[in-house]
């Protein structure tokens, strides 16, 4: 199973370091029934980029709490068995937890697919997204629009072997 793990260039150089992206229950989102269900698409390439954005939603949250961290949101997309991502019953029908899932044990970076980060040119945009995101959740409308500002830009693909660049640490 594919799954979504939002983080920020620092956890991707944490992870870089350690060779795993934690020890569960980890965070992540994943193609679960519940967003199958909003995004009303049988696309499984169209449902996991729904994860993928949910994802980097949760991304820009992590940025809105470490006003230390580059503005860059990162997701990494992960393999993990069948059976180890699993949905909260209880948040199953809360919007903000839409594709929302845990992922029990160690997930080794090893077992990552891709990372997804922004380009440097989204910078701006995403700090602004940071910055507003506590009003855009109390409803401010304009700051959503400031939200909604970061989401206009694409995420990049990088193969897992850039990751020492990434985050600084390449030759």
């Amino acid at each position: 199973m594919r799954v979504y793990v939002p983080l920020t260039l620092s956890g991707l150089a944490e992870a870089y370091k350690t060779g795993e992206l934690g020890a569960g229950p980890l965070l992540a989102y994943a193609v679960t029934p519940a967003l199958r269900e909003w995004y009303l698409s049988d696309d499984i390439e169209e449902l996991e980029y729904a994860a993928l954005n949910r994802a980097a939603l949760a991304s820009l949250r992590l940025l809105a709490v470490d006003p230390g961290a580059a503005r860059r949101r990162v997701v990494v997309a992960v393999d993990v068995a069948d059976g180890a991502a699993v949905a909260d019953p209880d948040r199953a029908l809360d919007p903000s937890a839409l594709g929302e899932v845990r992922v029990a044990g160690t997930v080794r970076l090893a077992k990552a697919a891709a990372v997804h980060v922004d380009s440097d040119d989204a910078e701006e945009d995403v700090t602004a997204a940071a910055d507003a995101l506590e009003a855009a959740d109390a409803g401010d409308d304009d700051a959503q629009f400031v939200v909604d500002g970061a989401e206009d830009h694409e995420l990049l693909w990088y193969a897992t072997q850039e990751i020492p660049n990434l985050v600084g640490l390449g030759g």
